[in-house]
């Protein structure tokens, strides 16, 4: 049985809830490297990454190096010589680090891979429509997701899941996974096996302002799915004409009503305190909803105090 020198390398949530998980296995975690304090706010005051904050709390080495590559962070390296490294939601890593540690470099992906390698597996799931999710370790190479597979565990995904609701089912699904992926190399068990390629595997694209926001003239379960894969982190909006203003509003819970009608798409339809948007096949019902400059609201609260204008629509 092999005796593990853990380096963890993360930043988010996600990332800690599987460093606490790996700490309650009692796994000698000899490092923590994560991404650099960043200024926020108004104040610019300097920003801590939750694994740091966590790190901190439970007396871990923490190291915030800017460059992989550079001589500091190998004598880091060097001095804390971790036999296995893992990597989750954190950078790129150059090859002189993924290949340091004897027992090899391990990331945690939240997808089944090769499905949806990329940046933002989670979101592209319930986006797509998919039915079934999961989580993979698999060890590092020099491509971006492509190293063989150590572990998969599948799950479910419900008709009105959402990326929040699926990204907490999803970090609990990974802690057990990876402490099972350590068990095994522990046991010097791991049967680690290539991926396959095919251009036909889906890619998990990074997320910005031209593929988030709503196309009124979609099918309407993919705007419902879009939605509901955009809920609550980095959400998806619409542009809705509001007098002579284009209002840039967040859309957040809401339903899908599969409905046959002749309105244009974008058609806002409110009536009983309650906002409907028409489109191909049905409407969406709002829930919740963010105007600029102002705190999400439930929209029956948001009628009360505002008027959309009778001409207004969504685009």
């Amino acid at each position: 049985m092999r005796t593990l020198r853990v380096m963890f390398m993360g930043t988010p949530e996600f990332a800690t809830t599987i460093l606490k998980g790996v700490l309650e296995s009692d796994y000698n975690v000899v490092g923590v490297v994560t991404a650099p304090d960043k200024p926020a706010g108004r104040g610019r005051k300097l920003n801590e990454s939750h694994v740091k904050q966590f790190s901190v709390e439970h007396e871990l080495e923490v190291l915030q190096p800017t460059n992989l590559k550079s001589e500091e962070f190998q004598a880091d390296l060097k001095r804390l010589n971790p036999n296995v490294i893992i990597v989750v939601a954190f950078r790129m890593l150059p090859e002189k680090v993924w290949r340091f540690p004897e027992y090899g470099t391990f990331n945690l992906h939240a997808s089944l891979l090769p499905q949806y390698r990329g940046a933002a597996p989670i979101h592209w799931a319930i986006i797509n429509g998919e039915e079934i999710t999961g989580v993979s370790t698999f060890f590092i190479d020099d491509k971006i997701d492509t190293g063989e597979i150590i572990l998969q565990e599948s799950l479910d995904i419900q008709p009105t899941e959402t990326v929040g609701s699926l990204h907490d089912k999803l970090m609990h699904l990974g802690t057990q996974t990876v402490i099972d992926t350590l068990d095994l190399i522990k046991e010097d068990a791991a049967k680690p096996k290539a991926q396959l390629n095919s251009k036909s595997f889906k890619t998990a694209y990074k997320l910005n302002a031209e593929n988030t926001r709503v196309d009124w003239d979609a099918n309407i379960k993919d705007i419902y799915n879009l939605i509901r894969g955009l809920n609550p982190f980095p959400v998806a909006y619409t542009m809705i004409r509001h007098g002579d203003k284009d209002l840039r509003v967040k859309l957040y819970d809401c339903k899908l009503i599969l409905e046959a009608h002749d309105l244009k798409s974008g058609s806002l339809i409110i009536e009983d305190s309650t906002l409907r948007i028409a489109a191909n096949g049905g409407y969406i019902l709002m829930d919740k909803i963010q105007l600029p400059n102002k705190r999400k609201m439930l929209v029956k609260e948001l009628l009360n105090g505002f008027t959309f204008d009778d001409n207004g629509y969504a685009f």
